[in-house]
């Protein structure tokens, strides 16, 4: 299996597996991210949610449970647009679900998470912590940030979902490139998010930037097996970045609601969608995607103003015993997850991969 590791990611991140456990912000854990680092891959941590002080502190956590290398996730969107008329509607078309639940929605959206590009203090901290890898979803970094992180000895990653995208990240300092297919769960990493998404698949993107480019590549998209983590290095990919496999272990965040429907029937139905936070995402069919069906783009207000809104609907149905209005972020390879420990997930992947 080494030998589908290029030197830089096996001399520098000690990698014994070719497996990324994707950042999942709001999913992943300390915990996670440790169990898989000590079985031999890459753990993440997405902070794309957090300030500086919380990422610091969960790098911290990180560290008192693993000397190896470790994948901090930052968001790079273009910060959100306040379209008052467009939240305004959006706040009364979601004023009948509030009510339903007996409250209201905001008054007001916020942007409530930062973006990396604006986030001077995220750097800083990065730049004294030193994670082995820093990578990035929703863009690229200015020059000066990467610049300071390239010159700290931090290995760079980012997400592509095109050649285009691709092309600009192999312009940079970055050292890998992580082709996102249109099948992946989560936020796609798409730079503009109004931008036609040709919605490549992982197979085709993947083969694509092999061929196309010079860097290396990591598969990422619906891969749930040691047979998917075989079949993308047969594309030439150097490893494989697996996320819906690890929401269903014992250290993931995911809440009971969000358990079931994974290992459900909820599992056979992802759709994508803005309605939850504002940029395109692959999420288990469930109300809130419901919601959203049919509702044009330009109707939904900008990430993660939305976000604001989704997470306060979602809050106060679960409290009222509805967990069907969560961000259940999920790949189409959802019906193969496994509910079991990250440190048993890891070994059942590594027979599969041998096995393959």
């Amino acid at each position: 299996m080494l030998a589908f590791l290029p030197s830089l990611i096996l001399e520098r991140l000690g990698m014994r597996l070719p497996i990324i456990q994707a950042p999942m912000a709001g999913v992943s854990t300390p915990a996670m991210a440790a169990a898989v680092a000590e079985a031999g891959g890459l753990g993440s941590l997405g902070v794309g949610a957090m300030t500086a002080r919380t990422a610091r502190a969960a790098i911290d956590d990180f560290v008192q449970r693993s000397g190896r290398a470790l994948n901090v996730n930052l968001f790079v969107h273009q910060p959100a647009r306040e379209r008052a008329d467009v939240e305004a509607a959006w706040l009364e078309r979601l004023e009948p679900e509030f009510a339903h639940f007996g409250g209201n929605p905001p008054a007001r959206l916020a942007e409530i998470y930062r973006s990396f590009q604006v986030d001077d203090d995220m750097l800083a901290m990065l730049l004294e912590t030193k994670p082995a890898v820093v990578s990035f979803h929703f863009g690229i970094p200015d020059e000066g940030k990467l610049k300071a992180l390239h010159e700290a000895g931090i290995v760079l990653m980012a997400s592509a979902t095109s050649l285009a995208e691709a092309r600009s990240i192999a312009e940079t300092p970055i050292d890998v490139i992580v082709a996102q297919g249109y099948e992946a769960g989560g936020h796609r990493g798409m730079f503009d998010p109004d931008a036609v998404d040709d919605e490549l698949g992982m197979m085709a993107l993947v083969r694509t930037l092999v061929r196309r480019l010079d860097k290396p590549v990591v598969a990422s998209g619906g891969i749930m097996d040691g047979a998917g983590i075989k079949a993308a290095l047969e594309l030439g990919a150097v490893a494989a970045q697996l996320g819906t496999a690890f929401v269903a272990c014992d250290e993931s965040l995911a809440d009971a609601a969000y358990r079931e429907s994974l290992l459900g029937d909820a599992a056979h139905h992802t759709v994508m969608t803005r309605a939850v936070s504002g940029r395109p995402a692959r999420c288990l069919a469930n109300r809130f995607t419901a919601l959203g069906a049919g509702v044009p783009d330009a109707d939904i207000p900008d990430y993660p103003r939305t976000y604001d809104a989704g997470k306060a609907l979602h809050a106060l149905a679960r409290a009222a015993g509805e967990g069907g209005y969560g961000a259940q972020w999920a790949g189409q390879g959802a019906p193969l997850a496994r509910a079991m420990s990250t440190a048993a997930l890891m070994s059942a992947l590594e027979v599969e991969l041998a096995a393959a």
